[in-house]
């Protein structure tokens, strides 16, 4: 029996046929071109080729892929609609789950969420999902006219959301949906949290960003800059002043190695030279915001961000932008692609070294950094194998720039305000399943709950957190079910956090 097709629709291929097609390869810049500009690495499918992607889709009864999906959004179903030639559709399905899909789309770890779980990758390569993710939502930014504007009735709850990272962003655009006005208040004078100050150009343009914001703002949410929580308002005053609150500030306090030399000129915390850069235009022609240059900069971790921080020094001019990980390179937490594209870039990589002191000359000045040889020795928490130094093997690593990126910690600007609002010993704030904290009505989601994690697990936390909202807004609390019931949160102890960086 022929398949009917609707006006406009590609016949679809047998099983059989769809596991002839190889992977489609992402089209992307000349690595020793792109290692000297801060435009996009990866330039995206065309349509042709997402839609041959699309096509290796096997449409699996169990969906495996969604299980892996921290926002659980409906996989199968846009692919399938892209195969077949709906990319409006596809552009609707995604965006009914996703609310920054122009985001996770390029900076998700998909090879080990839902790529990792594909049943395509038992024979041979997984569904390019990420790449397709991002294909479709940059086709619907670019034609929202195409696609129904969505409405709610009102509820008349006001919700205030506090932070504009993924998780903030991702709760305020499903509040919004369900018809509760939603107020966000942002500490710094641009939105967008990690995504807009601590990502790299490169690796998603600040455009895509503001995109995305603008979509939420567009339906209803209302952004509050230069507004920190704690001393524009404290807690207490703004659960007066709103039904329910959403904390979503992320844990951008930074660590450091705590070794001689640390406080030397030419030491930077990732945190403030991606901000400088990212946040601050410090890469660009006459910023007002200054930025060392160093002809050898040394990044001590393995984390993305890390990686970030590398190529951002090699983007800078280094003639050598050295990556020191106390790890081997199968340790690494960072993204395999992320380590590929640096590699493909140049930057050196110091395995199973660790810092052990920052070497400065009279005037105060980093000069290097001296260091010592690591092997790994039984895991530790992290399930890792644990580096254990190796006696009599310290030598110096010759620098100008030392930048630390081996974790983040939560700050206490916020929760000092609110001595009513449970936190643990680290300063993580402490939330039952669905994310309600000590104080009622105030929920808590992202890297202030569970430590440093990805941008995806804290759009999980987002989603959840606004269904939970919605339920308590409606006296229906605790929620019947979840959005994303699969995934479970995990509430990382501080040193967890730093071992998922280090």
């Amino acid at each position: 029996m022929t398949e009917q097709l609707l006006p406009g629709e590609r016949p679809v291929p047998t099983k059989k046929e769809r596991m002839q097609i190889e992977r489609q390869l992402m089209p992307e810049q000349e690595a020793t071109v792109r290692a000297h500009n801060f435009q996009e690495v990866n330039l995206g499918f065309d349509e042709q080729l997402a839609m041959l992607e699309a096509e290796r889709c096997l449409l699996c009864p169990k969906e495996y892929c969604v299980d892996g999906c921290p926002v659980s959004v409906n996989i199968p179903r846009f692919i399938d609609r892209l195969a077949r030639g709906d990319i409006a559709g596809a552009a609707q399905s995604l965006l009914d789950d996703n609310a920054l899909p122009c985001v996770t789309g390029r900076v998700c770890p998909q090879e080990t969420q839902c790529e990792g779980v594909c049943l395509r990758a038992k024979t041979g390569r997984p569904v390019a999902i990420g790449y397709l993710e991002r294909f479709v939502a940059d086709w619907a930014s670019a034609h929202a006219d195409q696609l129904p504007a969505p409405g709610t009735q009102g509820s008349g709850k006001r919700v205030a959301v506090i932070g504009s990272g993924p998780a903030g962003l991702t709760a305020a655009g499903e509040l919004v949906k369900s018809g509760h006005r939603v107020t966000v208040f942002e500490a710094f004078h641009a939105p967008g949290g990690v995504l807009i100050y601590g990502i790299p150009e490169f690796r998603l343009p600040k455009d895509i960003v503001q995109a995305e914001v603008d979509r939420l703002v567009a339906r209803g949410v209302d952004i509050q800059p230069n507004t920190i929580i704690g001393k524009t308002y404290t807690l207490p005053e703004l659960r007066e002043m709103f039904d329910a609150i959403f904390i979503a500030v992320g844990a951008g306090l930074p660590v450091f190695m705590n070794v001689p030399g640390e406080n030397l000129k030419g030491v930077y915390s990732a945190n403030e030279y991606l901000t400088r850069v990212n946040l601050m235009g410090a890469w660009t022609e006459g910023s007002d915001t200054p930025i060392l240059r160093g002809r050898r900069v040394a990044v001590v971790g393995g984390g993305n961000v890390a990686m970030d921080s590398v190529r951002t020094a090699k983007r800078l001019g280094a003639d050598e932008a050295i990556c020191v990980y106390r790890r081997s390179r199968e340790e690494m937490p960072a993204r395999v692609e992320e380590v590929h594209h640096a590699e493909q870039e140049g930057i050196r990589f110091d395995f199973l070294v660790a810092p052990v002191e920052v070497l400065g000359d009279e005037q105060g000045w980093v000069r290097g950094l001296r260091c010592i040889r690591m092997e790994l020795g039984e895991p530790d928490a992290s399930g890792r194998r644990r580096p254990v130094p190796v006696e009599g093997s310290e030598f110096v690593i010759d620098c100008e720039e030392v930048v630390v990126a081996i974790g983040t910690r939560s700050n206490p600007i916020l929760t000092r305000t609110a001595p009513e609002l449970d936190v643990n010993q680290w300063g993580y704030i402490v939330t039952d399943e669905h994310g309600m904290t000590s104080m009622p009505g105030v929920f808590a989601g992202g890297d202030i709950v569970r430590g440093s994690a990805t941008v995806i697990l804290a759009m999980g936390d987002g989603k959840r957190a606004a269904h939970a909202i919605d339920a308590w807004l409606r006296g229906e609390y605790p929620p019947a079910t979840e959005p994303a019931e699969r995934h479970v949160v995990q509430h990382h102890s501080a040193a967890a956090a730093l071992a998922a960086t280090r």
